[in-house]
């Protein structure tokens, strides 16, 4: 029987607390999961589409980007994984006459979750000037509304592109070359708002924004830094790995400001002593930090590697390394001599102790991989905090060796693809170069927009027209009451999506929603059946193909859906045979690779078991593609944020039953938080002194230099074990909380982990 959207919108009213949970997966993780899936999809369904998620013959998982073992188990996925895969797969259509009965403005007031459940975009769909409601049209008339208005535009540079993660190579690939002979590079992306900093800092100091280890060099380190992650709900099957390695004989330390369950302990369900016995311990430290306190920490660890290296020389750094392959020693080594330590017992929140314990960690330990994730890229200081990562890992030469390097983690399935095929409002030359010498065109070379910089457009004025490939930029972006007002004041919106979101809701004049297939489904084209390609967090490129029947014959794939609307816009005679992109997705991967670097004989090697891995000069040969060809060390000036006496810090995060933007559920079983997600974990300490107490309602405000009296009203206080000074509460409700002028240094990335803010009494309850 088929799941029935749902009706009544969801309140708060039955949200229930109780103590968090000091382990992840085991049992529950399958009761969780299973029985959801084999109710919402059918057995046959659920059966087809579990067995081939992640198998080298299925189809990618559409959340996180967690690379594949070498060897793949018979359930190869984890519980968002398969959360992820019943929310698409399930086949829950909106009908035609619901946007009869539903007009935009009543969409405005309807929750993520009640948007998610009311089934997949089956047609096109188009609201008019003027109208509250989308009606179905066809797609000839969707694209020609599209073309009109691009067409009547005064600039190509009037229209921002904006991609998700989820989008394959070949779509990626096909979305950028169709917006650069557009004429514009305006490429916003979800990397944007996620690990743009990332890209900044590793770039600058290595030559490579990615990842430097492999999914075996996990098993092959002796030690792993875990800072601002959460592996145990953003990307489960980690832990698998992170088991491996303890069980392996690494040593696992947690930084974070929140003790998170899947790095206390695992309980690996495809184990028997996941199922039934106690797991496996993965932390061997926490440190509980406070929030920003990050990049202190990192330069106190340097410092004590320096002090051990001065009180005997020629036995702790790696002189070799450092002398041939590194610059800016000398000057790095002299500015942590200056390091203040009571700043950074102001900063971290940390006693010596504890940081002198990770230290010693570090020194005993041959390889170390640092793994961070977006608890360390959005604040101001994101792009130097993860430099000093860098400073500390070149330090003991801890890159280009078995179980050693830096490894940022990456949240969307395929947000690193995306780049590699050419996604970024600041290709390089080479980049548009090669477009040059393949296609017959001269793509734009002026910098495009970043998300944030197109939200700020959009409000200006100064771009009209917000094209949208998967995501929900609305919820994602910060400032939310300034991100809709923007999108609203656009002359034309168009969604490409799988499902309804608070993006299709904050719409410009004319807008319109082109139903798309998911990763899931069969996509059948003139040529025959087609596959896509994806990239993962460790550089691994391999295949994707669905493989249950699409939910709609209406529905496009992305592929076709960017081709059709460039012919539209772009006319016959254009040099991009963009018929044949569509027809044979071949024709597409011999274009990637005679552009991108790195992708050459694409056809062959993405059709190898397994697909292929990326070169990585850093991680394969211990060169770094940096303009002296050397690794660079950096001096990073310390900024600590001072929190106003009875003010705190605030950070958002993800429930255990979302994924981005998407919910799956209202609980959060880790947390304790059941059946509602508007509350506000704060220490016990912190209530004591602020005068509050469990279970009270409280508007959250917080303080910018702009002066502006941003509020999140009605939030439940839920005592609970944080960092002092420092509290928490969900994405993306807290986004409203973030100036969308306040973003990382370098990157523009939202600073959403770093927010002060006061609490008061709420006036409105749930």
């Amino acid at each position: 029987m088929v799941k029935k959207p749902i009706t009544q919108d969801v309140t708060d009213a039955e949200l229930s607390v109780t103590p968090p949970r000091r382990s992840a997966a085991g049992l529950p993780s399958l009761t969780e999961t299973i029985p959801k899936a084999l109710s919402r999809m059918g057995a046959g369904r659920a059966a087809v589409t579990l067995a081939n998620l992640n198998q080298k013959d299925g189809f990618d998982c559409m959340s996180c980007a967690w690379p594949d073992p070498p060897d793949r188990k018979i359930a190869e996925f984890c519980e968002n994984g398969a959360k992820a895969v019943t929310w698409e797969a399930e086949p829950l259509r909106i009908e035609s006459s619901f946007w009869a009965e539903h007009p935009v403005t009543e969409l405005r007031e309807r929750t993520e979750y009640w948007l998610g459940q009311q089934g997949r975009l089956v047609e096109p769909v188009y609201k008019p000037a003027g109208s509250d409601h989308y009606r179905p049209v066809t797609w000839e008339d969707a694209f020609g509304v599209i073309a009109r208005e691009l067409n009547a535009l005064d600039s190509p540079d009037e229209a921002t592109f904006y991609t998700s993660g989820r989008t394959s190579n070949e779509a990626a690939f096909a979305y950028q070359l169709f917006a650069r002979a557009f004429g514009t590079n305006n490429l916003p992306d979800c990397s944007n708002m996620c690990h743009e900093s990332t890209g900044a800092a590793m770039g600058e100091t290595i030559g490579v924004g990615k990842s430097a280890v492999t999914y075996t060099d996990f098993a092959k380190a002796d030690l792993i830094i875990i800072m601002g992650q959460n592996p145990g709900t953003c990307h489960p099957r980690m832990l698998t790995a992170l088991e491996e390695a303890k069980l392996a004989g690494a040593q696992i330390v947690a930084v974070n400001p929140l003790p998170e369950a899947g790095l206390i302990n695992f309980k690996n369900p495809q184990r028997p002593r996941g199922l039934v016995g106690r797991g496996t311990d993965l932390a061997d430290q926490f440190l509980q930090i406070r929030l920003a306190g990050d990049m202190a920490l990192l330069q106190a660890l340097s410092k004590r590697v320096l002090a051990a290296e001065a009180a005997a020389p020629g036995t702790v750094l790696d002189r070799t390394f450092l002398d041939a392959s590194c610059e800016g020693f000398d000057e790095f080594a002299r500015h942590i001599a200056q390091l203040d330590d009571e700043e950074v017992r102001a900063a971290t929140g940390l006693p010596d102790a504890e940081i002198d314990e990770l230290a010693a960690r570090y020194l005993a330990a041959d390889r170390v991989i640092i793994t961070w994730a977006m608890g360390l890229t959005q604040h101001k200081k994101a792009v130097p905090t993860i430099r000093e990562i860098i400073n500390l890992l070149l330090l003991r030469g801890n890159i280009g060796r078995p179980g050693a390097g830096p490894s940022p983690i990456r949240g969307h399935s395929n947000v690193q693809g995306d780049r590699t095929m050419g996604i970024w409002e600041k290709m390089p030359t080479s980049f548009l170069d090669a477009i040059q010498r393949e296609f017959g065109f001269d793509p734009p070379r002026k910098p495009g927009f970043d998300a944030v910089q197109s939200v700020q457009a959009l409000r200006d004025g100064r771009v009209k027209a917000f094209v949208a490939l998967g995501g929900n930029l609305v919820s994602a972006i910060s400032d939310t009451a300034v991100a809709e007002a923007a999108l609203s004041g656009a002359q034309l919106s168009v969604s490409i999506s799988t499902k309804l979101n608070r993006t299709h809701a904050f719409v410009g004049e004319e807008a319109l929603i082109l139903p798309t297939l998911g990763r899931t489904e069969i996509d059948l084209q003139e040529s025959g059946p087609q596959f896509v390609s994806v990239e993962d967090t460790v550089c691994a490129v391999h295949p994707s193909a669905g493989r249950v029947e699409p939910v709609s014959r209406d529905a496009l794939s992305e592929v076709a859906i960017v081709s059709r609307l460039a012919r539209a816009v772009l006319g016959p005679g254009h040099p991009v045979d963009w018929a044949g992109f569509e027809r044979d997705y071949d024709t597409i991967r011999e274009h990637i690779a005679h552009v991108c670097p790195g992708c050459e004989d694409y056809n062959a090697r993405i059709r190898r078991p397994g697909g292929f891995v990326l070169a990585h000069l850093p991680r394969d040969e211990r060169r770094f593609p940096t303009a002296n060809g050397k690794a660079k060390l950096t001096v990073n000036e310390l900024e600590t944020i001072r929190v106003p006496e009875g003010r705190l810090l605030l950070q958002s995060v993800r429930s255990h039953d979302q994924f981005n933007t998407t919910m799956y559920g209202l609980n959060d079983r880790y947390r304790g938080i059941h059946k509602g997600r508007h509350v506000l974990f704060v220490n016990p300490d912190d209530l004591a002194a602020l005068g509050f107490g469990d279970g009270e309602h409280v508007d959250v405000h917080s303080e910018a230099d702009d002066g502006v009296d941003r509020t999140l009203p009605g939030l439940r206080i839920v005592p609970y074990p944080t960092a002092r000074g420092c509290v928490a509460t969900y994405f993306p409700e807290a986004n409203v909380l973030v100036p969308l002028e306040s973003t990382a240094e370098v990157s523009n990335t939202p600073a959403s982990k770093s927010v002060v803010v006061r609490l008061e009494r709420s006036a409105r309850v749930g």
